[in-house]
């Protein structure tokens, strides 16, 4: 995921660069190109600044860092190039040359040092961190700071607000460890990497992949010792901090006799498949990474490959389906999510326009680049809200809590479910 020369190991790869032959195809498959209407806001002009960095004719200067980090990072690039360039490894490169060379202020180092290397990484504070969130929310105070319009005098604090996911109590945490056993007869023995965030956010979700697999045979293993797939770290430049995650899940999940090792989350799949590449280089854990790579599956994929339980209750609504950037570009999973959808019956899917373009989440995109993150969810719920939908289905934690403010701005009270999450109401109402 680095160039191949020692000297210059955080930076895009000269390999990767010269891939691109400077077509265009790309540019209106790019958000920000398509918001902004700017060349260096796509792809074709990120990659030409790259080039230049790289042969010293430009410097890792405030106007490169800007357009680097106004990339959404979501690979829609990838899936309209015709020459292959791997512009994920191309913009994760830029940003550890970034994070390498970029001399930022002492609070922001602070404060990214805290999230990236203490707090997504420790059960305990992301628990506490849980709590309070989850006090703030159940008390009605969330409500009561939201009606009275007291956020707007934070200015854009008060704006990221709306972006506060719900915490779930009781976390998933407490599930660290266990073995689920299958209904009925075994057919796979699968473990389960339930994240980090998701352990708090999305418990429920958790909970419900968990029920969905031993619906199908599945006994399900949450192994001890795991944790943070490493995906933010990659996003934002911390690439070495993602090789040491990636290690730690590896010697986790390869310790178990897993059928197959299965995630919820497209944006964490999509890291984890990337495992190999990101330990290319590591002669300890290169091989390890491919063997961990071999049994890797996204949870739609799986299920959608295996005959699918149809012990199913109706569900009579209306669904449009989101495509999470990274299962979709990244992995190149699209058609699973749909297949288990048009399982459930009584439930209709109409497609939405440009379903795989991004919705401005993107890790922690629709934070650091809100205005951005907000204008191209805008357009998004534009798209949804033309469905007639009263169900938005997704594939990523990141995807829903975007979609879910979404709908508080601009929607018309659509719920926002994981493909996971529908399946398992289906199985509930069957009984």
């Amino acid at each position: 995921m680095a160039a191949s020369s020692p000297a210059n190991v955080h930076a895009p790869a000269r390999i990767d660069l010269d891939r691109c032959i400077h077509c265009g195809l790309c540019l209106y498959a790019c958000p920000t190109f398509r918001e902004l209407g700017l060349e260096m806001d796509s792809p074709r002009g990120r990659i030409y600044q790259m080039v230049q960095v790289a042969g010293g004719s430009a410097p890792v200067g405030p106007s490169y860092i800007e357009h680097i980090g106004l990339c959404l990072a979501c690979r829609a690039c990838e899936s309209a190039c015709p020459s292959g360039v791997s512009y994920g490894r191309l913009i994760e490169g830029a940003r550890a040359q970034i994070e390498a060379q970029c001399h930022r202020a002492l609070p922001v180092r602070l404060l990214r040092n805290f999230l990236f290397n203490h707090l997504v990484l420790s059960p305990a504070l992301l628990s506490i961190a849980g709590v309070l969130i989850y006090i703030y929310q159940a008390t009605g105070l969330q409500r009561l700071t939201r009606a009275t319009g007291i956020l707007k005098l934070f200015g854009k604090l008060g704006k990221l607000e709306r972006l506060t996911p719900h915490a779930e109590w009781p976390f998933f945490f407490r599930h660290i460890g266990k073995t689920f056993p299958a209904e009925g007869q075994r057919r796979y023995k699968v473990g389960f990497l339930a994240g980090c965030i998701a352990n708090v956010c999305f418990a429920r979700l958790n909970e419900a992949t968990v029920r969905v697999l031993q619906k199908n045979g599945c006994e399900v293993v949450v192994p001890d010792g795991q944790g943070c797939c490493g995906a933010l770290h990659a996003h934002v430049g911390q690439l070495e901090k993602a090789r040491e995650l990636a290690r730690r899940n590896i010697d986790v999940f390869l310790a178990g006799d897993y059928d197959v090792i299965l995630n919820n989350a497209g944006g964490c799949g999509s890291t984890l498949k990337e495992y190999p590449e990101l330990l290319a280089n590591d002669p300890a854990y290169a091989e390890k990474a491919r063997q961990f790579r071999a049994r890797l599956m996204d949870v739609n994929e799986f299920l959608a490959g295996i005959e699918l339980n149809p012990a199913m209750g109706r569900i009579d609504e209306m669904v449009t389906y989101q495509d999470s950037c990274h299962l979709a570009h990244g992995q190149k999973v699209r058609s699973a999510p749909r297949k288990l959808l048009g399982e459930v019956p009584g439930l209709k899917l109409r497609e939405m326009r440009l379903s795989d373009q991004c919705c401005g989440s993107a890790g922690v995109y629709n934070i650091v680049q809100h205005e951005m993150a907000m204008a191209v969810l805008e357009k998004k719920m534009e798209d949804v809200n033309a469905t007639g939908a009263t169900l938005i289905a997704a594939s990523n934690t990141g995807c829903m809590l975007q979609l879910e403010a979404g709908v508080r701005i601009h929607g018309h009270g659509q719920r926002v479910l994981h493909v996971i999450q529908i399946l398992d109401e289906a199985y509930r109402k069957a009984r």
